[in-house]
């Protein structure tokens, strides 16, 4: 029961962490001015085309696809893997399960391999490609690295060394509603989610937070449309109404 109590305060503090971080970080992109219009061109130059071009960037990193597609494939591969294992785990924490939920299972387990190799591969590009080389720094090999464990970890899981899933389940549903239930003990399981509440705890201060970020990337999210429309930001619509 110590191991289920410390997980417990472990998932409670990530998830503090995780939610007022992110909010912070959102907030605080949200409030940089964007002076100037700055659209990367070829752009839009309607708010509709503005949205077309976000879901592509979205869906399908339409600008890394032009840049290199070496690096396209391996992070679509990451990022499509990451999605699917993120929607097969949601059935730790709803019950009765979706049928979706259900459809996606197997899909889910080799997507965990695809993420792995995309993950390998970005990995490389920072070793063996001298220019992305030069400017990578020891934490993103560091969280290239945690993100492989929590992969390999869960994948050892589930083909080599079975934990006892029904119990993680209720050790999830019970914290959803407050009410700790037993944690298995099994020390795979316990590396497993010690690395998951890591990740957690520092995603609103890394790299990862260029998910959210994208959205607010004036390259990105403006329309150019300097010549139809004059643009003023908050704070300089401010100053002027003052006048």
């Amino acid at each position: 029961m110590t191991m289920t109590t410390l997980f417990a305060a472990l998932f409670y503090l990530a998830a503090l962490l995780f939610s007022v971080g992110l909010i912070y970080r959102i907030r605080d992109y949200a409030r940089t001015p964007a002076p100037l219009v700055i659209p990367t061109t070829p752009a839009p130059r309607t708010v509709g085309g503005v949205a077309m071009r976000m879901a592509r960037e979205v869906f399908f990193f339409e600008s890394l696809f032009k840049g290199n597609l070496w690096t396209w494939a391996f992070g679509w591969l990451f990022h499509v893997g990451l999605a699917l294992v993120l929607l097969r785990h949601l059935r730790y924490f709803i019950d009765p399960v979706w049928d979706w939920v259900i459809f996606i299972q197997p899909f889910g387990i080799y997507a965990g391999l695809v993420m792995v190799a995309g993950l390998a591969g970005l990995w490389a590009r920072r070793i063996f490609v001298d220019r992305v080389r030069f400017i990578s720094t020891p934490s993103d090999h560091l969280m290239l690295a945690l993100i492989i464990a929590i992969a390999l970890s869960g994948l050892f899981m589930k083909f080599v060394s079975h934990t006892d899933v029904i119990a993680v389940k209720n050790f999830f549903i019970g914290l959803l509603h407050f009410n700790l239930q037993a944690l298995p003990s099994d020390g795979i399981l316990y590396a497993h989610l010690s690395m998951i509440a890591t990740l957690m705890i520092i995603f609103p201060f890394s790299k990862l937070l260029h998910a959210p970020g994208l959205f607010f990337s004036p390259s990105r999210n403006q329309a150019d449309n300097s010549r139809d429309k004059r643009h003023l930001s908050a704070w300089a619509a401010k100053l002027e109404s003052g006048k």
